[in-house]
């Protein structure tokens, strides 16, 4: 049996649309795994999740942290 590290997640979800946005933003989220609004995807917390979080504030929203 191996024990598995456990990591730090965030949930995030996608609160608007991405029609209208800059292509930079669109891939953005597509690098987060979001497609949909409503969609909720669990990541792990990093600093490089934690950047691509920040660049799109006014598209997503965190809901919970897990430690």
């Amino acid at each position: 049996m191996t024990k598995t590290a456990k990591t730090k997640t965030i949930k995030i979800r996608q609160v608007r649309s991405s029609i209208g946005t800059p292509e930079s933003h669109r891939q953005t989220l597509q690098g987060l795994g979001l497609r949909r609004i409503q969609q909720v995807v669990e990541r792990q917390d990093t600093p490089a999740v934690r950047g691509m979080v920040a660049k799109v504030p006014y598209l997503v929203e965190v809901l919970e942290e897990s430690r």
